[in-house]
């Protein structure tokens, strides 16, 4: 027999803490809401209108998710719980938008062992925050506790990305041509791709602390690791409205080497030219240190590609123009070219 007086909260799982924190996680998302946000944070589900639908002939949803991934580990060392919802946002958000969707709204799912208030809410600010940046709606969410699945202290991070477009404006592989140009887009460092890698190297064989201020870098090792995923939806909108972009695509895991690709059509390959975009100094300490080999750096990280646009050769220094202005880095750092699919830097 079970022992009497036994309890839920007693098992691990705290409601009143959590319903607690419905009304905070509420007024925190109603910053981000716009005008097609019917109800958000505390129903079943979050209402949404597709106002912007009335102005097309054809909509389309697009729909990602993904994960923050074992970045999140440096914020567990660190007690910096403030920037990953950044990280999460942009993850899907940098997805969706290659797609030449309109992001229109956004919901989070929180896993924990035990739930702490001040985590949390520092969570969903920055979910908040990155979707002001990305011009959406944070509309609801999930937090879950889930005693003994996770590790005093630990949590999961996801996030679910909804935007909109007109059908016929959807890039597609057979619109890239040989003699295209590619424009790169710059990170802003790491991003959120490549932690295991980066965990092994520079905390566990390295042995550098997170707390340590590193000259190359000109900040604390944790303030690097923990840099936000830039959001390019913003520009990314501008440039399919303003120019012709016969693709785009998000450089995460896996690099340029298999993402671009994922845009492109059988009979060509893309030529990029090493050395014509600056490399972020935390990408070669980690290839010192590791004593990675050049080949391994590509397909695990951006190397400072964050998204990388193919455009006509005539509409190559006005993407790049546009994109400055905007103050984003911009680099013509190749051409596609017939050939079988696929990536070389040379």
């Amino acid at each position: 027999m079970a022992p009497a007086g036994m309890t839920y909260k007693a098992a691990g799982v705290d409601i009143a803490l959590k319903q607690s924190l419905i009304p905070l996680f509420g007024s925190i998302a109603r910053t981000t809401a716009g005008a097609h946000v019917i109800g958000g944070v505390g129903g079943f589900g979050a209402l949404v209108g597709l106002n912007a639908a009335r102005k097309m002939r054809a909509p389309v949803l697009v729909a990602g998710a993904d994960s923050v991934g074992t970045k999140l580990m440096i914020a567990f060392e660190t007690g910096c719980h403030d920037t990953v919802g950044i990280d999460c946002v942009a993850m899907c958000v940098n997805d969706i938008i290659c797609h030449a969707a309109r992001p229109l709204f956004f919901l989070d799912y929180i896993g924990s062992g035990k739930l702490e208030k001040k985590v949390a809410l520092d969570i969903v600010k920055g979910v908040a925050r990155g979707c002001a940046q990305a011009g959406m709606s944070l509309v609801g969410g999930e937090t879950a506790q889930l005693s003994g699945l996770y590790k005093p202290g630990e949590y999961d991070l996801a996030g679910f990305a909804v935007g909109i477009v007109e059908r016929a404006r959807i890039p597609k592989p057979s619109n890239v041509r040989a003699g295209d140009v590619l424009i790169a887009v710059a990170s802003s460092g790491l991003h959120s791709n490549g932690f295991s890698l980066v965990r092994r190297v520079l905390l566990e064989h390295a042995k550098l602390k997170l707390g340590s201020n590193i000259a190359e870098l000109g900040c604390t090792l944790g303030e690097e690791l923990l840099r936000p995923t830039l959001i390019y939806a913003r520009v990314v909108v501008e440039l399919f409205e303003r120019f012709k972009i016969s693709g785009l695509a998000n450089i995460t895991g896996g690099g340029v080497l298999e993402n671009l690709p994922r845009v492109m059509p059988e009979n060509t390959r893309a030529i990029l030219e090493r050395g014509v975009w600056p490399t972020p100094p935390i990408f070669d300490m980690i290839q010192r240190l590791g004593k990675i080999t050049r080949a391994e750096m590509d397909r695990t990280f951006n190397n400072g590609l964050g998204m990388v646009a193919i455009v006509p050769a005539r509409e190559a220094d006005r993407v790049v123009a546009h994109l400055r202005r905007r103050e984003y880095g911009a680099y013509v750092v190749g051409e596609v070219r017939r050939g079988k699919r696929g990536v070389s830097i040379r």
